[in-house]
């Protein structure tokens, strides 16, 4: 079975990838995994408050660059948002175990996972949406989205 390329969208400012989060939203559902990658001030933060805007979330939502984890209550359902770039490497897995993202997949959260990509089986096998970020301009950025979840996103 052919292997379809991502869907290319360009972000020209912070009100597209607001968009494009609230898209993101729309096509996730309870259980969903979301892998964000993209370089060091791609946006992966940014449109992750996007979509938890976009699914109700009404406090602040915060890099959990040195937490690792945050959670936040939703209509939908949970919303947990890790970040695992301090954690690639060796012993990744036992980590991404130790912090039990997995068993809240499983439990129905949906996981929204920046510095992902390496981490997939650990948290729970194929991810329903990849979104893969890259700079294109000083304010201008192309997000490339593979995966089950990324047709229904318009």
């Amino acid at each position: 079975m052919p292997v379809a390329s991502p869907a290319l969208r360009t972000l020209r400012s912070r009100r597209d990838t607001r968009r494009l989060g609230a898209a993101i939203a729309r096509a996730l559902e309870a259980g969903d995994l979301a892998i964000l990658s993209g370089d060091l001030g791609a946006g992966k933060t940014f449109l992750v408050r996007a979509i938890a805007r976009a699914l109700g979330v009404g406090g602040t939502v915060t890099s959990p660059t040195f937490a690792l984890v945050q959670e936040y209550a939703t209509p939908r359902a949970p919303l947990v948002h890790a970040d695992l770039y301090r954690l690639r490497g060796p012993g990744l897995a036992a980590e991404v175990a130790r912090l039990g993202l997995r068993e809240r997949r499983r439990e129905g959260a949906i996981l929204l996972v920046e510095w992902g990509e390496e981490a997939a089986e650990a948290l729970g096998g194929e991810p329903s949406l990849v979104v893969s970020l890259a700079i294109a301009g000083e304010r201008e950025r192309v997000a490339a989205l593979s995966g089950p979840r990324a047709d229904g996103i318009v």
